[in-house]
């Protein structure tokens, strides 16, 4: 029986929330046995410290789901999963795995600081360059157009632009996630509507194995929010946050439609813009703050919003804003 692709894509989909969802509690609970929680910054809001010591390290899930599943996908419906699963899959394990090394290290009893900044650079820019040259090369992908939103036709970049361009996008999409990863569930429902958006374009463009690719992820990170969800019983931490944002922008770069991402991650953008102008008008200002607090949810927190308003809210403009980046994908 000949299956339409969009039904196995959100089979799948499916497949993935369940498969996540089944072995989610069991997850939770050796995490917790594991005494793997999080030590919540002093200097963030009070309200957050009672969030101290829910186990942490959640994207472990999201990841292990996908990989599980794209097996799966590998076996019993397609003889090859094609190239175009393998690039984003190696940039959703690589981060989780940067991202899980982070996490272990920051937790209690551990170094509070996690690893160092510039290590971290490093290695996703490592990770970054990597994903960049193999969208590029001819013998691989063999990606170098972009799609400006509302036009028609492709631009086909230079080189050293398009390398330029992917590396800051995969470095850039998963600084801005980890930076949004601050409230039980925002991060997870940001994440899960900006993947199902990039799904119905991959749609479009009939990259059939990546819509299938979106559809898993979706699929995982909506069972991850089923334990999220506020009070939240485990949080997704740099595991899933640094791997689920570098992997978007990689996933972006393959429909050639990256620079609908900022339109599409709006709400990522916000987060990572209101970081970049706390502490540029701090250094300016010799002190002053722009808001509250930085990232821009805990502004908002600050202002006398609940966490849950502040999650549904965001939610809201991350729908709609990925309403409109499909939309410009149409014309």
């Amino acid at each position: 029986m000949q299956f339409h692709p969009m039904t196995l894509s959100l089979t799948f989909g499916v497949v993935a929330c369940l498969l996540a969802l089944a072995v989610g509690q069991p997850f939770v609970n050796l995490l917790r046995r594991r005494g793997l929680g999080k030590k919540v910054r002093v200097e963030g809001p009070s309200s957050h410290i009672e969030k101290t010591g829910t186990p942490t390290m959640g994207g472990l899930l999201i990841s292990g789901t996908v990989l599980v599943v794209t097996a799966i996908l590998t076996f019993t419906v397609y003889t090859t999963v094609g190239r175009s699963i393998l690039l984003p899959l190696f940039v959703l394990v690589s981060c989780a795995l940067l991202g899980a090394v982070d996490d272990r290290l920051s937790l209690q009893g551990g170094n509070s600081a996690g690893l160092s900044v510039k290590f971290k650079f490093v290695w996703l820019f490592g990770i970054g360059i990597t994903g960049a040259v193999a969208l590029w090369h001819p013998q691989l992908l063999g990606i170098n157009f972009i799609y400006f939103p509302g036009l028609r036709d492709p631009f086909y970049a230079p080189t050293w632009l398009f390398l330029s361009l992917a590396t800051v996008a995969i470095m850039g999409s998963a600084h801005a996630v980890n930076l949004t990863d601050g409230l039980d569930s925002l991060a997870g429902w940001t994440a899960f509507v900006a993947f199902a958006a990039y799904g119905v374009i991959a749609y479009l463009y009939e990259q059939y194995y990546l819509v299938t690719f979106c559809f898993t992820v979706a699929g995982a990170v909506a069972a991850f929010l089923w334990f999220n969800a506020h009070p939240a019983q485990v949080f997704m931490g740099d595991t899933g946050s640094l791997a689920l944002g570098a992997t978007l922008a990689v996933v972006a770069l393959m429909v050639g439609q990256v620079l609908l991402l900022p339109i599409i991650g709006l709400v990522f953008v916000a987060e990572a813009l209101s970081v970049i102008l706390q502490v540029v008008f701090y250094k300016s200002t010799h002190g002053r703050r722009l808001l509250r607090m930085a990232p821009l949810h805990h502004h908002f927190e600050l202002m006398g919003w609940s966490e849950t308003h502040v999650t549904q809210r965001f939610l809201l403009v991350s729908v709609l804003a990925a309403m409109f980046g499909v939309a410009l994908a149409l014309i």
